[in-house]
């Protein structure tokens, strides 16, 4: 009998801990991510590989960053890059961005494709090139960049924001990182070319 009680009793206190609500356990999915930051060259290559999927003979023409709330371009990374192909056959250009941001001015994390557009191969802005001369990474262009003019303004002003634009330079054959220290290419305090396949200084940009 008392083995039968004590039996009654367990099966009580087992269905009133069943009962209970369980909690949701929080994993780090679950958890709102910070921004991802990638080189220029990281996130190069995963658009690259989406824009073969538009056109086979794609070839790139430009890369640049952008700047969002969580992403300033600091140690040569951003968490938005937006790379620009060209594409003889589909007789198009088309840009894709990767995004590592939540921002509300950034977009969606992950790879989107923009607005196709008509390709002109005699236009300057659109001059493609192999991307086997891109053996130089935005953080290597901003070390250049800051031993020539950057160092001096960081120390001036810290949160200048910083965005890398890489394309062909026609004028002197060669591919280029401009390393610029603003919001914009014309409100810049300084912009710095760097080679992109040597990693050398070029020149400050006026």
């Amino acid at each position: 009998m008392k083995n039968l009680l004590l039996a009654v009793l367990a099966m009580v206190m087992l269905v009133g801990c069943s009962s209970e609500p369980t909690k949701p356990a929080e994993t780090e999915a679950s958890k709102p991510k910070g921004p991802e930051q990638v080189t220029g060259r990281t996130a190069f290559q995963k658009l690259y590989v989406a824009a073969h999927g538009w056109a086979r003979d794609a070839q790139p023409y430009r890369l640049e960053s952008q700047l969002t709330a969580d992403s300033r371009g600091k140690d040569g990374k951003s968490a938005v890059w937006r790379a620009s192909f060209a594409s003889a056959a589909q007789h198009g250009v088309k840009p894709y961005i990767w995004s590592g941001s939540n921002a509300p001015d950034a977009p969606s994390r992950g790879i989107s494709p923009g607005s196709e557009d008509t390709y002109n191969p005699n236009n300057s802005s659109t001059q493609v090139f192999d991307i086997a001369f891109l053996k130089i990474d935005s953080d290597k262009a901003l070390e250049v960049a800051q031993k020539h003019g950057g160092e001096k303004v960081l120390e001036k002003n810290p949160d200048t924001p910083l965005l890398y634009v890489l394309d062909w330079s026609r004028a002197t054959n060669e591919l280029v990182w401009h390393v610029m220290y603003g919001t914009s290419r014309d409100d810049a305090k300084l912009r710095v070319a760097v080679n992109a396949s040597s990693g050398e200084y070029i020149r400050v940009e006026k």
